[in-house]
């Protein structure tokens, strides 16, 4: 990613399992074996910032976010 002080995530309490963001990453965000909350690599690479931009701009309940590292 293009910070190691940010990671990628996906907030479990307004994921609703829309899974555009599977659609538009599939490298990066899948759904869990209960299809009701999509997860994600908090590290993604770099060439796929584009797409990881585009999921987190698409997602209807703005559920993904970039977040500071703890």
């Amino acid at each position: 990613m293009t910070s190691s002080k940010k990671r990628l995530q996906v907030d479990p309490q307004l994921c609703e399992a829309h899974a555009l963001c599977v659609e538009i990453a599939p490298e990066v965000f899948v759904l869990n074996d209960d299809a009701d909350v999509a997860t994600c690599d908090e590290d993604p690479p770099e060439a796929l910032l584009p797409d990881v931009k585009a999921a987190i701009s698409g997602c209807p309940r703005q559920a993904i976010s970039m977040v500071d590292r703890p």
